[in-house]
């Protein structure tokens, strides 16, 4: 029995350790590119050529294709990205192909977590469907390869390229309406927010209390009244710059406001403040 059980050990030893590691006939590649505003990945297999006829025989034509090898392509998008009239909303998506002669057509599908195509294809999960033309090369790509190319701030092309095939997919991208928006959102200048949290942070760390009341009040005039925890603080501040009378008038907006919205909490704290500043006045 104690000879069975070395036995095995060694067994066991011998599988875990006695692994050799060679390297992939169809190695994996990662394209990672910004375009405008998007962060743009394409993750894919690389098989080789290796004097063997591609487009029609080793990828069937009018068949679905993983788009490489091993596991299917992918591509992830921070941003929509816009094909013909279709967009595509930003996520992870497998990218299938189904070449011809004369043109290819590309699927974005919404389960990519398949090994080559999908056992059962589902048409409620392709998010997208396009159609690119063939383009033909006179050089010879050896290795499938996958890029984006002819970048411009609003538009970009995903490129396929293997034997003397190529195949441009064009793309465009939502980048003028959000810098417009983002330049409009400075030039507007800071938001009530904005004011509020700059005042609390001057508060909370006693920096410069003119300053936070200052912020404060631009805040309270963006925001109105209603924002009982933006007049609480207000009245905090006007308190520490010793207008108690102002202090405590506001107080009692902000409780006021607060009771109506069942905030119990910013209540009693503003009841507090109130009779403290009252003496404090007196």
């Amino acid at each position: 029995m104690k000879k069975l059980i070395i036995l095995l050990s060694l067994s066991f030893g011998y599988y875990s350790f006695g692994q050799i590691t060679t390297p992939m006939a169809s190695p994996l590649a990662k394209v990672e590119q910004k375009v405008g505003l998007a962060d743009i990945s394409i993750s894919y297999s690389r098989p080789a050529k290796r004097g063997r006829v591609v487009f029609g025989d080793l990828v069937p034509f009018n068949e679905l294709w993983r788009t490489g090898a091993n596991e299917n392509a992918k591509i992830t998008t921070s941003e929509a990205l816009i094909f013909g009239k279709d967009t595509l909303k930003a996520g992870t998506y497998a990218i299938f192909t189904k070449p011809s002669e004369t043109s290819w057509e590309i699927f974005f599908y919404t389960d990519y977590s398949n090994w080559g195509t999908p056992e059962n294809w589902d048409e409620k999960k392709v998010a997208l469907k396009t159609e690119a033309a063939v383009s033909f090369l006179t050089e010879t790509v050896e290795n499938f390869t996958i890029g984006i190319d002819k970048m411009e701030n609003s538009s970009a092309e995903i490129t396929f390229s293997w034997e003397n095939t190529k195949v441009l997919l064009p793309f465009l991208l939502n980048t003028r309406d959000k810098v417009l928006a983002s330049i409009k959102k400075t030039m507007d200048g800071p938001t009530a927010n904005d004011y509020h949290r700059a005042a609390s942070y001057y508060f909370s760390e006693k920096i410069d209390m003119r300053k936070a009341l200052e912020w404060s009040t631009k805040a309270v005039e963006l925001r109105g009244e209603s924002a009982y925890w933006m007049t609480r603080l207000l009245a905090q501040l006007q308190a520490e710059n010793g207008d108690y009378k102002k202090a405590i008038e506001t107080a009692k907006k902000s409780m006021e406001v607060a009771e109506k919205d069942g905030d119990l909490n910013y209540v009693k704290q503003n009841k507090t403040s109130i009779d403290e500043w009252i003496k404090k006045r007196n």
